[in-house]
């Protein structure tokens, strides 16, 4: 990937990783562009104020991640899809920790991505759906340094308990999020089973931390 492709993509996905931490909890009838247009402006609202996530740190973006991500995000759809088959042979424990360490993983790997996320812009295109669709996509353009970029989320309208729309995938550049990691854990399952892949996620994660882990000032 060229250098400028890949720093677009990383503003882009900085943006839509910001707008996950600052999820507050409204009204379940509104609209899917209106809650991603407002989820957006709250975030980089977030990003400008909050210098611990400006700087990568991973343990504050995880904590905002554990009180405000999980509850809106269906990320047990997310975990589900970038697993693939495999999913529905795994037992709880199993799910348990795959779940666990592919948010784990996509906070750590995207934690530098941050920093960047500064004095951007968006906006949100018409929304191209019917009233009684229960999954839309909603497209954005966020907008900074460089050329724009096209970032799209998936989202569902889920019933019950904590009904209204979820984003269980994303978009940057032409790419969905889950689909990538899909064909990356299927060679892993193929080669060494789920635990294997749970094994193989957990030391990443480890490399990762040990990576973003800041030297001790003396």
């Amino acid at each position: 990937m060229k250098k400028r492709t890949l720093n677009q993509w990383l503003l882009a996905l900085a943006a839509s990783l910001s707008l996950l931490v600052v999820l507050p909890v409204h009204a379940a009838d509104e609209a899917p562009d209106a809650l991603i247009n407002r989820l957006t402006k709250d975030a980089l609202d977030t990003i400008q104020a909050d210098k611990a996530v400006q700087a990568g740190d991973v343990s504050r973006i995880i904590e905002l991640v554990d009180e405000k991500v999980m509850p809106h995000l269906n990320f047990q759809r997310m975990t589900s899809s970038a697993v693939g088959p495999a999913w529905r042979q795994a037992t709880p424990e199993q799910r348990k920790r795959l779940e666990s360490e592919f948010k784990t993983l996509l906070v750590r790997t995207y934690a530098g991505a941050m920093s960047q996320a500064k004095n951007l812009s968006f906006s949100v295109k018409p929304l191209r759906a019917g009233p009684d669709d229960k999954e839309v996509i909603v497209r954005t353009l966020i907008t900074g340094r460089g050329d724009p970029v096209q970032l799209d989320y998936r989202l569902e309208k889920t019933p019950g308990v904590g009904a209204g729309w979820k984003i269980f995938n994303l978009n940057v550049l032409g790419v969905w999020l889950v689909d990538t990691y899909r064909s990356q854990f299927a060679q892993e399952i193929n080669a060494k089973g789920l635990d294997g892949l749970i094994a193989t996620l957990s030391e990443r994660n480890k490399s990762n931390a040990a990576a973003n882990a800041k030297p001790a000032k003396g």
